[in-house]
């Protein structure tokens, strides 16, 4: 009997230990500009969210890129915070703001309607939140969490994230340094597989915002790049949405610290080549193995039930490093 209690007691030892420690898979999935949903197809939208709530078991988190509503009025805010809401205590999620998301089209940097329908008050008491740029806005906010045996920062971007914001995320950065970090923003990189850069349509220097100065400098792909995302050897993923042409755009580029950063474009909205009267309902799922080195990216919607199984939307990377 002494001998069957010390196997049991190893056995359960063994059980706690391995559900503590091991590399569970990671899954993010990407939410690509709704605003078509939100001003035509409110039923896409919440087949999105209702398909991932059915899965949350399996999603570590959820990104979305911006443009929840095309003209920035409360029917469709409405119907963006109706959608999204149904993630709430099911899984993490964080957003973003997009050009259509600010004053009338980002005329002026104006983000109230935002901030009533996403308020601070309740998603800075969501779990993982860490903090935010200003206090009591979500324009920029950043979330912590652990997974698959690594520490995660989740930094989320305004659309032409201002300079006084760009250094701000380095600082929180530089506070977190053996965390790996994921960027969400809405605007950064291109359908040609480069970032946004000169002479590339729908920059931010083109809307309204793009004319402030000093501190308030707004900043494209590659400026973003140059001033916060090339420094830091711990940032990993590049998330963002925005452009049109075919909607897609991947990169891979090398840090100053020599660090791999893997960097993509989706988008699925209405003036997308192929899109359907936007009735696409199409997410990106990032799944990552840490043990096999491995990042795999399908693209997949709820709606229609298919994958899109072209070289564009379904690809891998293979050893990467999460050191």
């Amino acid at each position: 009997m002494k001998y069957l209690t010390n196997s049991i007691i190893l056995l359960v030892t063994i059980i706690i230990v391995t559900g503590c420690t091991g590399q569970k898979n990671i899954r993010f999935v990407l939410m690509p500009d709704i605003q078509t949903y939100t001003r035509l197809y409110p039923e896409i939208l919440e087949c999105q969210t209702r398909w991932i709530k059915e899965h949350a078991d399996s999603i570590t988190f959820v990104l979305q890129q911006g443009d929840m509503t095309e003209n920035n009025i409360d029917e469709q805010w409405k119907v963006a915070a109706s959608g999204m809401n149904i993630l709430d205590n099911q899984v993490p999620y964080a957003f973003v703001m997009g050009n259509h998301d600010l004053g009338n089209n980002s005329d002026k940097r104006d983000s109230k309607l935002f901030n009533e329908y996403f308020p601070y008050i309740k998603h800075s008491q969501m779990r993982h939140f860490g903090g935010a740029f200003e206090e009591g806005k979500m324009d920029n906010v950043w979330y912590s969490f652990k997974a698959g045996g690594l520490e995660w920062l989740v930094l989320c971007l305004e659309f032409g994230p201002r300079n006084m914001v760009l250094d701000w995320a380095g600082k929180v950065i530089d506070s977190h340094p053996t965390y790996k970090v994921i960027i969400n923003t809405h605007a950064y990189m291109y359908s040609d597989d480069t970032r946004m850069g000169t002479n590339d349509c729908w920059l931010p220097q083109e809307y309204g915002i793009g004319k402030d100065t000093g501190e308030n400098t707004v900043n494209n792909g590659e400026q973003i790049w140059d001033k916060l995302i090339k420094k830091y050897p711990n940032i990993l993923f590049v998330f963002s949405g925005h452009v049109l042409n075919d909607g897609t755009g991947t990169l891979v580029s090398t840090g100053i610290h020599g660090n791999k950063v893997y960097q993509m474009l989706a988008n699925y909205q209405d003036g997308v080549e192929g899109a359907i009267r936007g009735k696409n309902g199409f997410l990106r799922i990032i799944d990552i193995n840490v043990k096999e080195k491995q990042i795999d990216v399908k693209t997949y919607s709820p709606y229609l039930r298919e994958y899109k199984l072209d070289k564009e939307h379904q690809f891998s990377f293979e050893d990467v490093s999460f050191n």
